[in-house]
């Protein structure tokens, strides 16, 4: 059974031209980089998240690959030096599981 991660994180609106070059740059290392998980990243237009969201996805194969993948962005030197410059950025994060019910 697979699973998408959902890193969802607001962002203090007047901040969000530096949030954003600083999720660009996490962008590159993703692609950059062979060992990164590939995920795709999104902002609300309109719904129940307010626009100064931020959302990055991915689907693992299962949850004990979702939970490596954290391990491994913690355990990164690259992440971690540019989660320091985008940390104080952000106003409140929370990371959620769904089970992919289609394959």
């Amino acid at each position: 059974m697979s699973v998408t991660m959902r890193i969802i994180q607001q962002f203090d609106s007047p901040n969000e031209a530096e949030f954003m070059d600083l999720e660009g740059k996490f962008a590159a290392l993703e692609r950059r980089r062979p060992d990164y998980p590939k995920g795709k990243r999104m902002q609300p237009i309109s719904g129940e998240l307010p626009c100064n969201t931020f959302i990055w996805q991915c689907e693992f194969p299962d949850i004990q690959s979702a939970y490596d993948a954290l391990d491994f962005f913690h355990g990164d030197d690259e992440h971690e030096a540019l989660f320091a410059k985008q940390g104080p950025l952000i106003r409140d994060v929370r990371i959620e599981f769904y089970r992919n019910l289609e394959s």
